[in-house]
């Protein structure tokens, strides 16, 4: 005699046990967009205007009005061949630019030097009221 085995049915009550996908869609596309809208604004950077190295030299006839800040290692600053202690760069450059309506400084740093002394020297000058920083390039 066999005997026949009733097996019985599960209930479900309501939810299943998976995943909904597409509201992990929509919530990675909230985050997408939002990640999209901010990043423009979080952009830090430094704008720089480079001479070209074969650019025609200034005429020597003509008065220079340029100033130009050598940073070398130490590091130790001059300003047109004026040496300047770091704790006095910015005082020293705003005394310098004070009166001029041309607020152009050229930045040029020697071999050897860190990208944090340059950086400082630029941040001096902004903080002095200088509105063009150009930095000097190294010849080939």
């Amino acid at each position: 005699m066999a005997r026949r085995v009733r097996r019985r049915r599960s209930r479900t009550f309501g939810l299943a046990p998976e995943i909904s996908i597409t509201s992990m869609i929509d919530v990675m596309m909230a985050l997408l967009i939002i990640f999209l809208v901010i990043q423009p604004a979080m952009r830090k950077g430094l704008d720089l205007q480079l001479p070209s190295t074969d650019a025609p030299s200034q005429p020597s006839g003509e008065a220079v009005d340029q100033l130009v800040l050598e940073v070398t290692p130490g590091p130790q600053y001059a300003l047109n061949a004026e040496p300047i202690e770091r704790a006095k760069l910015g005082a020293r450059l705003r005394e310098v630019f004070d009166g001029r309506v041309r607020r152009v400084l050229f930045v040029k740093g020697a071999d050897g030097i860190s990208y944090g002394d340059v950086m400082a020297a630029v941040d001096s000058a902004r903080g002095a009221g200088v509105t063009v920083v150009g930095l000097v390039p190294r010849k080939p």
